[in-house]
């Protein structure tokens, strides 16, 4: 099948006018990745930016974030835990913008250090709080030996069922907050952990990635604060391609998955990596955070890695799957929808909500519509 539609309007790298504008749109909106931080002052420093290379684009965003951090230690040396937990919050909002999409520059690398800084002050604070846990890992072409997470169990539960959630390419476990919030207020412990690829994840994305989730399924099985019998999957973006993957491998181990906005074989196909190479709905960067992802140095490895990545070469779609919710924006250019009717097509049946918009179909009801399903499988 050939994806007929476009990828965007663009055809190269935008310029920095059209990014600020871009940003105030996505700003007036609330829209990721300009929906976490203090809208006046992320206008000033979008105003304020001087070019979108990396030491420039950090530094403006990291300046910002220094302010917030140093508010959150006045805030907290004056006992004032509430102040103290939004500032913290804050100044990690400005440093994840600065090393957006990706840490590809020395400066953005910088910023991802003091993301996670001021992210885990933050959660120290948050309620309930977000505690670091650290699993080990042991596999061939491995970059470290742990597999890093946050793991929140709502205050006075008794093993709670868990939704383990991931983001994409650009959004990591830091930024799986606001839907780790949604989950714990309806009694379910949620764990964030990095995309394959990603963040601090141990691999890079490749044919066999699901092997950094098992552990931590596994872990929570094991756990007798949580129920392990109750186990949800929520891959964000990109990162719903793994989510799919794991629901039709583990179909009688999980309760149900969601795929928010991933690719399962047309995304990975030439054509359409040629037509997403610069969407209308990214900011900037989209082939360079994908081949960081990958551990892709080319154009050729890009294109080789994303066709390894197709689920209906790896012959596992007509295989029975746990309930899987398909959620997506009917008009994405970054992951085409023929993907969803392509798994409407082959094995169990399916749940999907197709909404307006572009990408992940962001708007009022998409988190409420993946609570709903995901609290009712989970009954």
């Amino acid at each position: 099948m050939t994806i007929m539609a476009t990828a965007g309007e663009l055809t190269g790298p935008r310029s920095l006018d059209n990014a600020k504008a871009w940003m105030r749109d996505r700003l007036a909106k609330r829209i990721h990745p300009l929906g976490l931080t203090e809208p006046e002052a992320t206008l000033e420093t979008i105003e304020a930016l001087q070019g979108l290379d990396g030491a420039n684009w950090a530094s403006a965003w990291i300046g910002t974030g220094n302010r917030f951090m140093a508010l959150a230690e006045e805030r907290s040396r004056a006992a004032d835990r509430a102040g103290a937990r939004e500032a913290y919050y804050q100044a990690y909002g400005f440093y994840f913008l600065g090393r957006f999409p990706c840490p590809n520059h020395e400066a953005k690398e910088e910023s991802y250090r003091l993301e996670l800084k001021a992210y885990e002050q933050f959660g120290a604070l948050a309620d309930p709080p977000i505690v670091p846990v650290s699993l080990p890992f042991d596999a061939p072409g491995a970059l470290t030996s742990e597999i890093r997470c946050y793991l929140r169990i709502p205050t006075g539960a008794e093993q709670p069922p868990v939704v383990i959630m991931w983001g994409g390419v650009d959004a990591w476990k830091e930024e799986m907050t606001e839907l780790s919030n949604a989950f714990v207020a309806a009694g379910i412990a949620t764990i964030a952990m990095d995309n394959v690829g990603t963040g601090q994840s141990p691999i890079k994305a490749r044919r066999n990635g699901e092997i950094q989730f098992l552990p931590v399924i596994q872990w929570v099985r094991e756990n007798h604060q949580l129920d392990g019998r109750r186990i949800a999957l929520i891959g964000r973006s990109f990162g719903g391609h793994w989510a799919t993957k794991l629901a039709h491998m583990m179909a009688g181990d999980i309760r149900c998955a969601v795929n928010w906005g991933g690719g399962i074989h047309y995304m990975f196909q030439p054509d359409w990596v040629e037509q997403s190479r610069y969407p209308d709905s990214y900011l900037m960067e989209l082939v360079e955070t994908r081949s960081r992802m990958l551990g892709a140095t080319n154009d050729a490895e890009y294109v080789e890695g994303f066709r390894e990545l197709s689920l209906l070469d790896q012959g596992l779609l007509s295989e029975p799957c746990a309930p899987l919710l398909l959620v997506n924006g009917k008009e994405d250019k970054q992951c085409p929808i023929a993907d969803i009717h392509l798994l409407l097509e082959h094995g169990s049946p399916k749940s999907v909500r197709l909404f307006p918009g572009g990408h992940m179909g962001f708007g009022p009801h998409t988190v409420p519509t993946l609570l709903s399903w995901v609290v009712e499988q989970l009954r």
